[in-house]
């Protein structure tokens, strides 16, 4: 008995190094952007500029949508360093909150930030503004050449749209009292709605950026509880809407492109239980997408998806719908079929810290960079980076 203690002690103990091991292997660097502190920051985004740098950027305030002092901050980590700059202020609307920032370039080389102010603290009023600049090679913040709102006007469209695949989902058949609106038919009369359907349309994941140089940047509404995408074939100087993204509570799409051209959508589950991520397909370069399923992945918040150079899949979310204390990446080879290969960026006790709101790209190394909103107390806060190689991952 003692010698199969000692052996299942010492199999343990080799199980643990190997792990680690592994673990060291695939996160090759990981680092807080800045010292954590106590006001709220999440909603990161990342991107690599041309020179070589990384610049991230985020909002940070005494709140979310119900602070106004809530601006979007920015930090670059320049090319052969290890510690981020100083962070500095991208963007700030007076009087108002910003939030949900995302970065790119489009296929010009041109810098683009967007980001949302909240009007009237509620979700519901946010304005799309943007920032765009070939200015960025410098140490510190871009320096930003050009500022406007970017307004989308969805149309008889997309009252049609949302009927037509309301119709088409199954039937909802739990969940509702019997003197109560159907959850449907508040949707379905909403879109009605011409300025409920042209505003509170808001940011959070990274575009798409087809080889043809369309931009598809996918965006949500927490007033009708889905999403939708702004399209620009121009390289981001105007922009249409595309057909609603329906279900029950599709957010926050992240996107990735099949070999067949298909784009896929992955989303937050906003809607009944079981939370799950919602998934839906658009065969024509985003114009319009099929009603959302949900997938057998677990759901807490904010998901990533991404196309990698070698053809396989990568995700990035909380696999648990319980908190926010976990966090895993996983790798696909069949274009999300199955998730063959995790491993987990964060995997703290279910009262322990929270984690989430990622980001994901990859480098021309291959190398993917991650960044996700940090809390591990109250006064404990930041954005962390994390820089993996997938070739790695077990």
């Amino acid at each position: 008995m003692i010698r199969i203690l000692i052996s299942l002690l010492l199999f343990t103990s080799f199980s643990v190094i190997a792990q680690q091991k592994d673990s060291f292997q695939t996160i090759l660097s990981e680092e807080f952007i800045f010292t954590p502190q106590h006001e709220h920051s999440h909603g990161s985004s990342i991107v690599a500029l041309s020179n070589g740098d990384f610049l991230a950027v985020w909002f940070q305030g005494s709140g979310e949508r119900g602070a106004d002092d809530v601006r979007i901050m920015g930090a670059r980590l320049e090319k052969g360093k290890k510690d981020w700059s100083k962070p500095f202020v991208a963007a700030d609307t007076p009087g108002l909150p910003d939030c949900n920032p995302v970065v790119f370039l489009n296929k010009k080389g041109k810098l683009f930030l967007v980001w949302i102010a909240v009007q009237g603290n509620m979700w519901e009023g946010s304005i799309l503004r943007t920032r765009t600049t070939t200015n960025y090679n410098n140490p510190g913040a871009p320096v930003w050449e050009w500022q406007d709102n970017i307004l989308i006007k969805p149309g008889k469209e997309f009252e049609e749209e949302i009927e037509k695949q309301f119709e088409a989902m199954p039937e909802l058949t739990h969940g509702w009292a019997g003197y109560a609106p159907l959850y449907d038919d508040m949707v379905k009369e909403a879109s009605k709605d011409k300025v409920k359907r042209s505003i509170g349309w808001m940011t959070r994941i990274k575009p798409l950026v087809l080889e043809s140089g369309r931009i598809i940047l996918p965006l949500y509404s927490d007033g009708y509880n889905l999403s939708i995408c702004a399209i620009s074939d121009d390289d981001g100087q105007s922009w249409k809407a595309s057909k609603p993204i329906v279900g029950r509570g599709p957010i926050q799409p992240a996107l990735a492109v099949r070999k067949n051209g298909d784009i896929v959508a992955y989303m937050r589950d906003s809607g009944d239980a079981p939370a799950r991520v919602h998934k839906c397909i658009s065969k024509d370069n985003g114009e319009s997408w099929s009603y959302t399923v949900k997938t057998d992945i677990p759901n807490e918040a904010s998901v990533e998806l991404l196309t990698l150079k070698d053809g396989r899949w990568a995700f990035v979310g909380n696999d648990i719908n319980d908190g926010r204390y976990r966090i895993a990446l996983m790798l696909s080879d069949d274009e999300g079929e199955t998730w063959k290969w995790k491993e987990y960026l964060e995997n703290d006790k279910p009262d322990g810290g929270s984690y989430s709101y990622p980001c994901l790209i990859q480098t021309a190394d291959g190398l993917l960079h991650i960044t996700y909103s940090s809390r591990t107390k109250e006064t404990e806060k930041s954005i962390k980076h994390l820089v993996v190689n997938p070739d790695k991952i077990k």
